[in-house]
């Protein structure tokens, strides 16, 4: 299947806000997009030959368009993908960009990352690849799995003293989102309830994304 290998800051500094797609680097001062790097070697403008002049204010157009890419390079997703999740939420009940939203949440490889087992989604969907990860007692080896409410999210025994699995757990501060409950030494998390978009804290503007592809 086709991914992006690029330098993933690289587009950090395309969409000028921090995506968090490289894990511990996101959030020392090496990252290139960090507000506390005031040096000559800051780097928080766009890349390329001309990413200063991209900073000026742009059309209604870009705006819809940057938002897009940002919601689709935070959770790791290609164009087709990210089309036909879009394609999907707009088939069912309710508002559309919410559903996006859920729809990315509930993917396999993003609650591998929200439980902390991955210090960022690209490390969660290796965990999920190489087969680490049970979904109900299951190996489920497939990132863009969907899981349902009620469903136990766990790490393979055998793999649970992976030592960057740990270092993860030990080091990594970051909040369990609302819709899923920890248990057995954060080991394992069940889906208590669907995410709604108070729980998601991710910085998209849904409705941006939503106008685009209305077009």
């Amino acid at each position: 299947m086709a991914r992006y290998t690029g330098p993933v800051c690289r587009l950090c500094r395309r969409e000028r806000t921090k995506l968090f797609l490289k894990g511990e680097r996101c959030y020392s001062l090496k990252c290139p997009v960090s507000e506390a790097v005031t040096d000559r070697h800051s780097r928080a403008y766009p890349p390329g030959e001309h990413g200063r002049d991209r900073m000026r204010q742009g059309s209604e157009y870009l705006a819809q368009l940057r938002e897009k890419q940002k919601a689709r390079r935070i959770y790791g997703l290609l164009e087709r993908q990210f089309r036909n999740l879009y394609a999907e939420a707009s088939r069912q009940p309710g508002i559309t960009g919410e559903n996006l939203l859920r729809l990315l949440e509930l993917r396999l490889d993003n609650v591998t990352f929200r439980a902390t087992w991955g210090a960022s989604r690209a490390q969660a969907r290796q965990l999920v690849r190489h087969g680490h990860i049970l979904v109900n007692g299951r190996r489920v080896t497939i990132p863009s799995y969907r899981v349902r409410q009620g469903d136990v999210v766990s790490l393979k025994p055998s793999s649970r003293e992976l030592y960057f699995v740990r270092r993860n757990l030990d080091t990594l501060d970051r909040p369990l989102p609302l819709w899923l409950e920890a248990g057995e030494n954060r080991t394992q998390v069940r889906v208590t309830s669907l995410p709604e978009r108070e729980h998601i804290d991710e910085p998209v503007r849904e409705s941006l994304i939503v106008e685009l592809y209305s077009k």
